[in-house]
Protein backbone atom coordinates (compact mmCIF):
# COMPACT_ATOMS: atom_id res chain seq x y z
CA UNK A 1 0.00 0.00 0.00
CA UNK A 2 1.37 3.41 -1.08
CA UNK A 3 2.38 6.11 1.94
CA UNK A 4 -0.77 8.37 -0.01
CA UNK A 5 -3.07 5.70 0.67
CA UNK A 6 -1.93 4.58 4.18
CA UNK A 7 -2.31 8.56 5.08
CA UNK A 8 -5.99 8.47 3.18
CA UNK A 9 -6.75 5.66 5.46
CA UNK A 10 -5.26 6.90 8.59
CA UNK A 11 -7.42 10.39 7.88
CA UNK A 12 -10.65 8.60 7.40
CA UNK A 13 -10.34 6.71 10.11
CA UNK A 14 -9.47 9.60 12.52
CA UNK A 15 -12.59 11.41 11.24
CA UNK A 16 -14.73 8.84 11.98
CA UNK A 17 -14.02 8.43 14.46
CA UNK A 18 -14.42 11.84 15.81
CA UNK A 19 -17.65 12.43 14.03
CA UNK A 20 -19.11 9.18 15.76
CA UNK A 21 -17.70 10.45 19.19
CA UNK A 22 -18.86 14.35 18.36
CA UNK A 23 -22.58 12.91 18.36
CA UNK A 24 -22.37 10.85 20.84
CA UNK A 25 -21.22 13.62 22.27
CA UNK A 26 -24.12 15.70 21.22
CA UNK A 27 -26.65 13.07 22.17
CA UNK A 28 -25.74 12.82 25.65
CA UNK A 29 -25.86 16.90 25.78
CA UNK A 30 -28.97 16.88 24.78
CA UNK A 31 -30.64 14.54 26.57
CA UNK A 32 -29.11 16.38 29.98
CA UNK A 33 -30.39 19.55 28.96
CA UNK A 34 -34.23 17.61 28.35
CA UNK A 35 -33.83 16.42 31.46
CA UNK A 36 -32.85 19.40 33.08
CA UNK A 37 -35.83 21.07 31.60
CA UNK A 38 -37.89 18.22 33.71
CA UNK A 39 -36.60 19.25 36.16
CA UNK A 40 -37.68 22.89 36.04
CA UNK A 41 -40.90 21.50 35.19
CA UNK A 42 -41.60 19.56 38.17
CA UNK A 43 -40.43 22.29 40.55
CA UNK A 44 -42.54 24.80 38.87
CA UNK A 45 -45.10 22.37 39.06
CA UNK A 46 -44.22 22.04 42.95
CA UNK A 47 -43.88 25.37 43.70
CA UNK A 48 -47.91 26.00 41.98
CA UNK A 49 -49.16 23.11 44.21
CA UNK A 50 -47.68 25.03 47.32
CA UNK A 51 -48.95 28.73 46.32
CA UNK A 52 -52.54 27.07 45.60
CA UNK A 53 -52.60 25.27 48.87
CA UNK A 54 -51.23 28.62 50.96
CA UNK A 55 -53.86 30.47 48.67
CA UNK A 56 -56.86 27.84 49.82
CA UNK A 57 -55.24 27.66 53.59
CA UNK A 58 -55.74 31.72 53.31
CA UNK A 59 -59.22 31.42 51.80
CA UNK A 60 -60.39 29.32 55.20
CA UNK A 61 -59.10 31.37 57.02
CA UNK A 62 -60.54 34.28 55.91
CA UNK A 63 -63.41 32.47 55.92
CA UNK A 64 -63.62 31.50 59.30
CA UNK A 65 -63.05 35.03 60.13
CA UNK A 66 -66.04 36.20 57.80
CA UNK A 67 -68.66 33.52 59.22
CA UNK A 68 -67.55 34.75 63.38
CA UNK A 69 -68.54 38.30 62.21
CA UNK A 70 -71.43 37.57 60.51
CA UNK A 71 -74.12 35.17 60.33
CA UNK A 72 -74.74 32.82 57.01
CA UNK A 73 -77.24 30.66 55.81
CA UNK A 74 -77.49 27.52 54.42
CA UNK A 75 -78.93 28.32 50.97
CA UNK A 76 -82.34 26.50 49.73
CA UNK A 77 -83.41 25.64 46.09
CA UNK A 78 -86.19 28.21 45.24
CA UNK A 79 -89.71 26.07 44.23
CA UNK A 80 -90.93 28.81 42.15
CA UNK A 81 -87.69 28.18 39.47
CA UNK A 82 -88.80 24.44 39.08
CA UNK A 83 -89.36 23.49 35.45
CA UNK A 84 -90.98 19.68 36.36
CA UNK A 85 -94.11 20.87 36.14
Amino acid sequence: MSRKAQVTLAVSILATTAIVWGVHYQQRREREVMYQGVIRDDERRREKMRQREEDLRISKAKREIYERVQKVQPSIPNSDSDDSG
